[in-house]
């Protein structure tokens, strides 16, 4: 067990400062945080092209160093072992908090390990501000980020959230947001959500209404940009049938096809659609095979 007592002085060794950066808008640097990173003898950056135009705009002169996603196999442990020597550091990612749907998680763990001081320096954050404005409960959230690239893994984690009351979080890129929305329309129903995009930029936008809303305005963008920040309701119960029964008017193949073409294979598909109408999965089987010949 290891006590941390963070502001007591006198203590020796290094510590490991969480800085918070801005998500959009500059004036949201705090003065603690421009303090921290002045301060430190290391700045530990996501991308360091992108920090050095952030240290550049507050006169920051720390010494930069890389710690990123595809190399802190690497790099985590030469932190660690600055960290022993007594070196300040501080991690920052490229927006927002570090260790948020963005590296540092793994090297707090390592830290904690090693009994090293973990100091957060809080500061924006897009998932919780867009909750916040978001008009569904704030009482309690589950923050999911970026779903799984994977049709199946995505579905899969899609069915595992369907029951949650809490409110829910998610990150995503212009280029995907369209599909996200439409798959978890399908699988957690037509909730009500609000989409945040460009927070705290030039260009900020909310867009409130239930997911078929929302799809709408999206189909009728010339061009979908920006990064995206959405909030779904939680389940109240309400919308379980249409969720559950999405389905309905379809015959059994036409229903397996909807799961291969989403990405399922066909073994997937027919052990989907058997679970979803409650029927034996060889009942379901012989169906689809009597009518794909």
């Amino acid at each position: 067990m290891f006590i941390q007592k963070s502001f007591v002085s006198g203590e020796e060794g290094g510590k490991l400062y969480l800085v918070a950066t801005p998500i959009g808008n500059l004036d949201d640097m705090t003065v603690r945080a421009i303090r921290t990173l002045q301060e430190v003898d290391i700045i530990a950056a996501e991308d360091t092209r992108q920090t050095r135009k952030l240290l550049t705009h507050f006169q920051i002169e720390t010494r930069l160093i890389s710690y990123h996603e595809h190399n802190k196999t690497a790099s985590g442990p030469e932190i660690i072992r600055l960290l022993k020597e007594g070196k300040s550091v501080a991690l920052v990612s490229d927006a927002g908090l570090p260790a948020i749907s963005d590296p540092g998680q793994e090297l707090v763990r390592d830290a904690a390990e090693e009994s090293i001081p973990i100091i957060p320096i809080p500061g924006a954050n897009a998932g919780l501000s867009a909750l916040i404005v978001s008009g569904l409960p704030t009482d309690r959230f589950v923050f999911r980020g970026f779903l799984p690239r994977d049709k199946k893994e995505r579905r899969e984690e899609l069915d595992r959230l369907r029951p949650y009351p809490e409110t829910l979080i998610f990150y995503e890129s212009p280029h995907r947001i369209a599909r996200t929305l439409q798959e978890i329309q399908e699988v957690l129903g037509d909730r009500k959500v609000a989409l945040g995009r460009e927070l705290t930029k030039r260009y900020e936008e909310f867009i409130r209404g239930n997911i078929s809303d929302v799809r709408d305005f999206l189909e009728g963008q010339a061009e979908i940009r920006g990064e995206f920040t959405l909030i779904v309701e939680g389940n109240t119960g309400e919308g379980e049938t249409e969720a559950e029964s999405w389905w309905q008017g379809l015959d059994i193949t036409a229903h397996v096809n909807v799961h291969i073409e989403k990405g399922l294979n066909k073994k997937e598909a027919l052990k989907q659609t058997a679970e979803e109408r409650g029927l034996p999965k060889r009942e379901v089987y012989n169906e689809y095979h009597q009518h794909d010949k």
